[in-house]
């Protein structure tokens, strides 16, 4: 089973899909309308018209030129994708992506609900798309160059389905024009024609075409194999001044990374969103994560929460979603009972979402660090590092952020009373390489609440006690 998925309005929606814009929208080619949105369909605006004519009938008529490598890599995120839902896709140019579905069927529960998630999935990415099936792939892309969406599952039905369709979804355009001078209107005309005749007058092309559509001649395809990384983008159809405002754009982008994910079964940590302006440098946005993820939904709940508390420096153009590598990320197992009362935990989503709000600075991890001095044996990796194991031995998990100077009575250190040294000392001499040398000695002692206090004599000058963390 072939599964056809055609954009007849893709080159308008490039453009239109990001946000929408308050004038009426086209795209002209050869100075004459190729696709316009409703709101200058509304006012008369027609495909086909001249773009002169279409302005003179709508003044405020926004037109932007064709952007066909716009088009193709749009086409190609499109096709990374829809790997989601099955290994063998490829490319139809210039509108449409084949889905060789006969392996993933039974996965989806059938082919409606196939479809379902499909038509669900193309819409979350802002596309207008008709859905075919066949079980050829030639016959797969003539089915669904009609409005009237149709699935063949059995090739005896295809001569049926295929003879009311219209000759331009089979042939090209020089030989559309030849088909039309002699009145061929249908695909069911040309086939009851003479095979001789039509070899001699329009090619064995033609003829070898058809017969790939009815499954007569092997109709083999190149898969399409997505890079390594994910990077798409959005023209969007007006500057955008407000960075809330890109929240609309910004799902799109999201929803083609998650699907492209989910076909590499893997996850990502991080991602960027570029803002392009005018005359400057592009904002970066950079989303960190504590484990790899490809939830939708999630990646969306960060993303408004960081534009929540950007600024932009000036209007916005475009953006570009990149993501950098892809972590294979297997699915989470459950239980076969769950607990009632026990809802699994979402720590890492909490992290997530307090970075995104208060900015990637304001939230790290710990490490250790190999080093003697307190103060600089730990270290604040970013999101994603390993997990920090608590093994202190006789350290204190809480440190000042400088040593607080003790009074002392006849040489015993004093805090609210004197202390009782019961562990020490433990010399640390270090740092005489960067400046910062210590000369230390570190007791563990008890004050009259029975608290403990970690405290140290310091060895150089003129001495003295000094409070330097508290132990749990």
């Amino acid at each position: 089973m072939w599964i056809a998925i055609r954009f007849p309005l893709l080159p308008l929606e490039i453009f239109l899909r990001g946000s929408s814009t308050s004038e009426p929208f086209a795209v002209e080619e050869r100075h004459h309308v190729l696709l316009c949105d409703r709101k200058a369909a509304w006012r008369g605006v027609r495909t086909g018209m001249a773009t002169s004519a279409a302005l003179a009938l709508v003044p405020n008529l926004r037109t932007v030129p064709r952007y066909p490598a716009g088009e193709t890599e749009a086409l190609l995120g499109i096709a990374a994708w829809a790997g989601q839902f099955t290994p063998g896709v490829a490319l139809d140019f210039p509108f449409a992506v084949l889905l060789e579905t006969s392996g993933s069927l039974r996965f989806f529960r059938g082919l409606e609900a196939l479809i379902e998630n499909l038509r669900h999935g193309v819409a979350e990415l802002g596309y207008h798309a008709v859905f075919a099936g066949a079980p050829t792939p030639r016959a797969a892309s003539c089915l669904a160059f009609s409005e009237n969406q149709k699935f063949i599952k059995t090739a005896v039905e295809l001569d049926t389905a295929l003879a009311p369709l219209p000759v331009d979804a089979l042939a090209s355009s020089d030989t559309l024009e030849a088909l039309e001078a002699i009145g061929l209107r249908t695909l069911g005309e040309l086939c009851a024609l003479p095979r001789e005749g039509v070899a001699r007058r329009f090619g064995q092309a033609l003829l070898d075409d058809l017969d790939r559509a009815l499954g007569r001649r092997p109709d083999p395809r190149s898969f399409f194999v997505p890079p390594a990384r994910f990077h798409a983008g959005i023209e969007l159809p007006a500057e955008v001044t407000q960075a809330d405002a890109l929240a609309f754009a910004g799902k799109r982008l999201i929803a083609q990374l998650a699907g492209f994910l989910a076909a590499c079964s893997g996850g990502t940590q991080r991602f960027i969103l570029k803002f392009a302006h005018r005359d400057m440098a592009p904002t970066e946005v950079a989303i960190g994560l504590v484990a790899p993820s490809r939830d939708f939904e999630h990646f969306t709940l960060l993303l408004r929460e960081r534009l929540a508390s950007l600024r932009l420096r000036a209007p916005v153009r475009s953006i570009v979603l990149e993501a950098g590598e892809v972590t294979p990320l297997s699915g989470s197992n459950h239980p076969l009972l769950l607990e009632q009362g026990k809802p699994q935990g979402q720590w890492e989503h909490l992290v997530e979402r307090l970075s995104a709000r208060l900015g990637a600075d304001a939230v790290h991890g710990l490490a250790c660090r190999a080093e003697h001095r307190p103060e600089h044996a730990t270290a604040t990796p970013g999101l994603g590092a390993p997990p920090f194991e608590l093994d202190f031995g006789e350290r204190p998990f809480w440190l000042l952020e400088s040593p607080k100077l003790l009074p002392d009575v006849s040489g015993m250190p004093q805090h609210e009373g004197p202390l009782e040294l019961l562990a020490g000392p433990e010399r640390v001499e270090s740092g005489w390489w960067d400046g910062g040398d210590v000369f230390r000695d570190y007791f563990v002692a008890r004050t009259q609440n029975q608290s403990l206090l970690w405290i140290f004599c310091d060895r150089r000058g003129e001495g003295g006690w000094y409070l330097h963390g508290f132990f749990a």
